[in-house]
This record gives structure tokens, C-alpha cells and sequence, in this order.
């Protein structure tokens, strides 16, 4: 019984530190070299909304998200890098994604126009 008892305590405890956020700012958090890249618009019970903007060269740093709605309101290509890799990806205008969350990524703006993302993230 006490070997059940710690048991299920540990694997409750793993639990707990397996899907509790990581130890990263959030987008709103994040900046670029000390700068801001990432404005409140909205915030309630229900919803944030962040209007982050990227002029050519500048990126965000090392950071993680929570589920989210993105949304391009000005096209521009980024550098992405993640669990997986980097990888180059243009963004175009009105383009948008749903994401589960990330646990972390940078980005780099490298295309020659300012980049604007609006992100949405539910409660």
C-alpha cells in the first residue's frame, strides 16, 4: 500500500512537471534585444489578443506559446527555429494557423517588409 501511495504521488508529481508551462517568457514577455515587438489590443476572462510587429531584421526571442489563433495582417518571411529544426517560411497577408501551443521557438524576420501577426489565445 505505501509503495502504491508514493507511487502515485511521483507519477502525479511527473504529471504536474510534464505539462506545466516551461520556465520561457510568452509572446507579450518576449521582446527582441530588450525592445517590446508585442502589444495587448484586448484582454478579458475569455481571450488575449497580441499585435506583434516585426520590421526587417528584427525577431523574437526564445519563447513559448499557448494555444493560439494567428492572423498576417502585413506579409513578410521569417526564420523559424523550434524542436525541429529552422526552417525559412513566408507568412503572406489575411493568411492564418491554429496551434495546440509551442514549446518553444524563435523567430527572425528576413524578408525586406515589416511583418504584423495578430495572436489570439482563448482562456
Amino acid at each position: 500500500m505505501k509503495i502504491a501511495v508514493w507511487y502515485g504521488i511521483f507519477s502525479m508529481g511527473l504529471f504536474i512537471a510534464c505539462t506545466s508551462e516551461p520556465n520561457l517568457p510568452d509572446p507579450l514577455e518576449a521582446g527582441w534585444k530588450g525592445e517590446k515587438v508585442c502589444e495587448v489590443l484586448e484582454e478579458n476572462d475569455s481571450i488575449r489578443i497580441l499585435k506583434c510587429t516585426f520590421p526587417p531584421g528584427v525577431g523574437h526571442e526564445k519563447h513559448y506559446h499557448p494555444p493560439h489563433f494567428a492572423y498576417s495582417l502585413k506579409a513578410t518571411t521569417y526564420r523559424l527555429e523550434d524542436e525541429h529544426g529552422v526552417r525559412e517560411l513566408e507568412f503572406p497577408k489575411g493568411s492564418s494557423y491554429y496551434s495546440e501551443g509551442v514549446d518553444w521557438h524563435t523567430a527572425l524576420n528576413i524578408g525586406t517588409d515589416t511583418g504584423v501577426v495578430l495572436i489570439i489565445e482563448p482562456k
